[in-house]
């Protein structure tokens, strides 16, 4: 097996392949990521560790690209696998986790953690699934590999329900009561690899009155109402879920759940959410372009187009078509994507009117009708 290479074959590897580290405490498992990764000619796996201990030794050994983590392991489970070697040795880390609400929440929270991306375990009793499973997971694997890692330096961020407000949080949404009107802007955002944390940032910096804002992010719909949680935990504004037929309000964020496609109508004066079981596009569903099509069609030069870190091309198409419509855009940058995928396919389309580093995103967001002067000062 690949993974048991002897140590100076493995150390060194083949010349100019990704090279992987599997970590996971079922054999079975720890063979069929070894067989389907191994059968990617891009790809080598140099090694498979039972557990965080055995992991550590063989990351020292054999210099690994790129780690796939299970979450749940004896000994030391993989959130503090993660957490330590964050600190200690950043790396391209790809979590395989179950579709539960357990798994959803420590999932969300490696990714916190500085992990890249993660796929579902893997159902081994299931044939008819491998194949889309393995285009997935080789896929992950070498996006993993080009991305920009960053060193952990904080505490865990858990999840916590909505009476777990900061201090600071609650405060300003006791002042500003969100939902006090429909929305008269609306923001769109788009994301995938990266997103989840990139969204936090710029979901936890606008304030309680800031614009409506709808999300699509590429997670698993068992992922989503977690995800939301985490996200209204952290923020002024209220996160939710999106359901159909919800009102956009100010101060208030509707995130797509993970098998449905989010769309904004207009109905009147007011702007709805709505949810549509289509086929997926882009490969995607949710997907950023049907999304931001919407918005072109429907809010026109109201409309806010955000495209955030994510490999493939997902969201630059519909972005351009919001530009056309009057939209004002934005991009996030190379430097603070962990995967410039997305948001530099929009770029190179020409549907990007500033290219923002992610900090600087929600000050613009923020400035309501004035957010086309505000790209413009973030920018200059």
């Amino acid at each position: 097996m690949a993974g048991e290479a002897g140590p100076k074959a493995a150390a060194a590897g083949a010349p100019g392949r990704i090279k992987v580290l599997i970590v996971d405490d079922s054999a079975l498992v720890r063979a069929l990521l070894t067989r389907i990764l191994g059968a990617d000619r891009e790809l080598e796996v140099v090694g498979t560790a039972p557990d965080a201990f055995v992991a550590r030794e063989k990351i020292k050994r054999l210099q690994p690209h790129v780690l796939t983590l299970d979450v749940e392991m004896p000994r030391m489970d993989g959130l503090q696998f993660l957490r330590n070697l964050m600190r200690l040795r950043p790396m391209p880390v790809v979590m395989c986790s179950s579709l539960t609400e357990r798994g959803a929440e420590v999932t969300l929270a490696a990714l916190g953690l500085g992990a890249v991306d993660f796929v579902s375990k893997p159902r081994v009793d299931v044939a008819h699934l491998l194949e889309s499973y393995a285009a997935e997971l080789i896929s992950k694997v070498k996006s993993a590999a080009a991305a920009r890692v960053r060193p952990f330096g904080g505490p865990l961020v858990s999840a916590m329900g909505a009476g777990s407000l900061p201090a600071a949080v609650a405060a300003t949404r006791a002042a500003s009561p969100v939902g006090a009107r429909a929305a008269d802007q609306i923001v769109a955002i788009g994301a995938s690899t990266g997103g989840t944390e990139a969204i936090r940032e710029v979901l936890s910096r606008l304030p309680s009155a800031a614009p409506g804002v709808v999300i699509t992010q590429h997670i698993p719909r068992a992922f989503t109402a977690q995800f939301a949680a985490r996200m209204d935990a952290c923020s002024a504004i209220s996160v939710q879920e999106a359901q159909d037929g919800a009102l956009i309000q100010r101060g208030c964020a509707y995130i797509a759940p993970g098998d449905r496609h989010l769309l904004v109508e207009r109905d009147g004066a007011y702007c709805r959410c709505r949810l549509h079981d289509g086929a997926p596009v882009n490969r995607h569903r949710p997907s950023i372009d049907l999304l931001f099509a919407s918005m072109a069609e429907h809010i026109g030069v109201n409309a806010v187009g955000v495209l955030l870190t994510g490999m493939g091309s997902d969201g630059a198409r519909g972005l351009a078509q919001m530009r056309a419509r009057g939209a004002f855009t934005i991009a996030q940058d190379e430097a603070s994507s962990v995967v410039w995928g997305m948001p530099g396919a929009a770029v190179a389309l020409g549907a990007v009117d500033r290219v923002l580093a992610i900090e600087q995103i929600a000050a613009v967001l923020a400035a309501g009708r004035d957010i086309a002067e505000a790209g413009h000062a973030a920018s200059s």
